[in-house]
């Protein structure tokens, strides 16, 4: 049985993004789904340049889970630019830090 997902603390001001490929339609397009907290991730990680450790402590797990959180992140991104997907992000586990 799956151990049950920790809440993420995340600075996020917006619920709901969405990029759209430049001549695609939204709606007609495949989409590829980021948590709110992927994007915490990636944006501490790489816009940041954050250290993984510290990174982790910010969002409140561990440094290994941090890792796994910012692979599935740059996969998703990746997909959705390779394959010319829409890129929805929302959802997930997540508490905003005040």
């Amino acid at each position: 049985m799956a151990r049950p997902v920790k809440c993420r603390k995340i600075c996020c001001e917006a619920d709901s993004i969405c990029f759209v490929p430049l001549g695609i339609q939204p709606g007609k397009a495949a989409e590829v789904v980021m948590t709110l907290d992927e994007m915490e991730a990636v944006r501490l990680v790489d816009l940041e340049g954050k250290y993984h450790e510290a990174a982790a402590k910010s969002m409140g797990v561990s440094r290994q889970t941090l890792g796994n959180i910012v692979e599935a992140a740059r996969r998703k991104m990746t997909d959705a630019i390779i394959k010319r997907k829409v890129l929805v992000i929302r959802g997930g586990e997540v508490e905003k830090k005040r």
